[in-house]
């Protein structure tokens, strides 16, 4: 077995869901939710199949993101994962209750705009998904200056009261 780190490639502010599904409709279904959720929304998916002819299967509304899906897809490759990249404005917070309601859905690694490394094994079978790296380290403890900055922000761009 092999450890391997990929480094998701993506514009800084672009946010993206990393998730594992099992089942070839996948695609269709995480699209249907996803407009369904947010009419309107620009995104690719791409979802990597594990049998048959292990294709990068793909869908989306907006040719961008779904070029950024298929081509982090590929370089992941593994088995039953699956990639979202969301048009600018668009959050996984809009989406993530819909996606995780979806039935072929396992689990998300992560839904980020953060730098990304993907932690992937990979065995003579093929590769798996371990986990992520999802930004930085923490480096410290917020003050009150740092709550107050962040409960500003929430208000701000209309997530909280």
């Amino acid at each position: 077995m092999q450890l391997i780190t990929l480094k998701i490639d993506k514009p800084d502010v672009t946010n993206f869901i990393l998730g594992q599904t099992h089942f070839i409709k996948s695609v269709e279904d995480i699209h249907e939710a996803l407009v369904n959720a947010v009419p309107g929304i620009p995104f690719g998916v791409a979802f990597c199949e594990a049998s048959g002819k292990c294709l990068v299967r793909w869908s989306g509304t907006d040719t961008s993101m779904i070029e950024l899906a298929q081509k982090n897809a590929k370089a992941i490759g593994a088995g039953h994962s699956f990639i979202i990249f969301l048009g600018e404005g668009f959050y996984p917070l809009n989406v993530l209750n819909t996606l995780k309601m979806v039935p072929e859905v396992c689990r998300i690694f992560c839904a980020t705009a953060n730098p990304t490394e993907v932690i992937l094994a990979e065995t003579e079978q093929g590769r798996a998904i371990l986990g992520v790296v999802d930004g930085f380290c923490a480096h410290d403890l917020e003050d009150d200056a740092d709550i107050l900055w962040r409960k500003s922000l929430l208000r701000q761009i209309g997530y909280k009261l």
